[in-house]
């Protein structure tokens, strides 16, 4: 007579936290000013404001943005803020920064809206594998936030898991 196959995990209190069920749908976009320099060096006030002004804003709708600048040229404070300004009515989310950055400022929003009690006094597993561009940081706002409630908390699959934290008894 075979033994009936019972899956422990299934049965168990394990509870799993999977950053990608919680990742925002949406386009994310890297926003670089240096187009909008003078020999992508120099910024001329009126003229980045122009480029500002005739900007087809209504593009970046729905969108996650990132303001930055990729050449080594000095952007004073004021020319992002323009740019975010524009940006704001349109996007999600706007950062200046690069889009790790921005991913980073998405999660810690999100994981203030997760109500964490269901994870007390409980093992918890944080999946590993992702298919979203989910930033370390990510799992390190998580792991602040679980780590006073949960029992035990492991990385990866129920199948083979890592070990993070072990609460004191």
């Amino acid at each position: 007579m075979a033994e009936e196959i019972i899956n422990r995990v299934a049965n168990s209190k394990l509870k799993t936290f999977d950053l990608e069920e919680i990742y925002p749908e949406g386009k994310r976009v890297q926003f670089d000013v240096k187009n909008w320099l003078y020999q992508e060096l120099i910024l001329k006030e009126t003229d980045f404001r122009e480029h500002v002004k005739n900007h087809d804003w209504s593009q970046y709708k729905n969108s996650f943005v990132a303001i930055t600048c990729s050449v080594d040229a000095i952007i004073p404070s004021w020319a992002f803020m323009l740019v975010a300004s524009e940006l704001i009515p349109f996007a999600n989310k706007v950062v200046i920064g690069n889009l790790e950055l921005l991913e980073t400022v998405i999660y810690q929003e999100l994981l203030n809206f997760v109500d964490f009690n269901e994870f007390a006094n409980l093992p918890v597993i944080i999946k590993g594998c992702a298919n979203k561009p989910i930033p370390n940081s990510a799992y390190a706002l998580l792991i602040e936030k679980l780590q006073p409630l949960a029992r035990s908390i492991m990385f990866g699959e129920a199948c083979s898991t890592v070990p993070l934290y072990k609460s004191k008894k």
